[in-house]
């Protein structure tokens, strides 16, 4: 997966501490800032306590006060940046956006200020307007890496693969083996299916790369979508060296290893991706699917309660709850377990599911 982060580059190279005081004799001397004395200390006096609030990392109250210095001086553009700026680090692109569409409204040929809202446009879930954004940060930047990278990005989330494969080039004509090329490359043909020019390309990546974790990642699903199971291991163990803290990759390494029926080591990755994400609903399910092949009905018992806590209407953890309960003699609990399936069941439409339990609830409660 691609991902775009905050780095030094994103959201735009303007930070906020780049506001600058205006003095006030320079107010004076140039009528066409339309700024007077007075309104300038004000000014200034909210440009520096905005910066103490962001050195603080008190975003919300920075914004508050940058929002104040924009309805004294609505024509500087770096205002609203730095407001989109804010915003983005508090993960309100909506707002971001908006924020940076006043400021392009100011400085229409600033790239960066295009770049910063295609970014939030695309966090916000809004592929189209950030691919156009992004377009026009490359025609008032064609030389930036970052705006191919970035329209790359929202363009396989859009699936226009061919788009994607020409983005591809056009980063590699500015920066010849771009690693991020290569990844955004590897998931365009993994998207459309492609698994074996996949393997033939990520192949040819991870030599380059043999350190990055997301391209031998790639190349483990490129292989386990061909059958090819012991490749894909063996691609997913290296990705596992390289960073394991990466619930995915022991997901996906337990998959394996369960299909291979190695259902201790499976277990094992599986509790790996729970101590790293405890929320992980796929995790849980497996490890209690194992249990229960196990027939480790007591621990399985923790384990469906723990999935019904994070998914309260999950109508096959309430029936596995049940069947655990049932082979530990523990009818009453059964029955209420498996009576709570049955609801969940029927109001989704499945009989055959509804029939099942309550034949099961009958030799229960007989």
């Amino acid at each position: 997966m691609i991902l775009l982060h905050v780095n030094r580059y994103l959201i735009t190279s303007f930070f906020l501490a780049s506001l600058t005081f205006i003095p006030a004799v320079v107010a004076r001397a140039n009528p066409s800032l339309l700024i007077s004395q007075q309104n300038t200390r004000q000014l200034n006096e909210l440009l520096r306590r905005g910066k103490e609030y962001v050195d603080a990392g008190d975003y919300a109250n920075a914004i508050a006060i940058y929002q104040q210095a924009a309805s004294i001086d609505n024509q500087d553009p770096k205002i609203f940046s730095g407001i989109g700026y804010l915003y983005a680090l508090q993960k309100n692109f909506t707002e971001a956006a908006r924020a940076y569409e006043q400021a392009i409204a100011l400085e229409p040929n600033n790239a960066e200020f295009y770049y910063a809202l295609g970014y939030s446009f695309g966090q916000a879930g809004d592929n189209v307007r950030a691919a156009r954004a992004y377009e026009k940060a490359i025609e008032l930047a064609p030389d930036n890496l970052q705006n191919y990278i970035g329209l790359g990005v929202v363009l396989l989330r859009q699936e226009k693969y061919d788009r994607v494969i020409d983005t591809y080039y056009r980063i590699l004509t500015l920066e010849p083996g771009n690693r991020e090329a290569y990844e955004i490359m590897g998931t365009a043909l993994l998207k459309q299916e492609r698994y074996l020019e996949a393997i033939e390309f990520l192949q040819t990546a991870v030599q380059r790369y043999p350190n990055q974790s997301n391209l031998q990642l790639q190349l483990a699903v490129a292989f386990l979508s061909q059958g090819e199971l012991d490749a894909g291991l063996k691609a997913l163990q290296t990705a596992e060296k390289l960073d394991p803290n990466n619930p995915l990759i022991h997901l996906k390494i337990g998959k394996i290893w369960q299909l291979q029926g190695k259902l201790t080591e499976a277990l094992e990755a599986y509790h790996q991706v729970v101590a790293l994400q405890p929320d992980s609903l796929e995790a849980q399910t497996e490890i209690g699917q194992i249990l229960l092949t196990q027939k480790d009905y007591l621990q399985a018992i923790v384990v469906y309660r723990r999935l019904i806590e994070l998914s309260p209407d999950d109508a096959s953890a309430y029936y596995n709850l049940g069947i655990a309960l049932k082979e530990r003699g523990r009818s009453r609990e059964a029955i209420e377990a498996l009576t709570r399936s049955r609801s969940l069941y029927q109001n989704q439409g499945d009989n055959t599911q509804v029939n099942q339990i309550t034949t099961l609830l009958e030799q229960l409660q007989s």
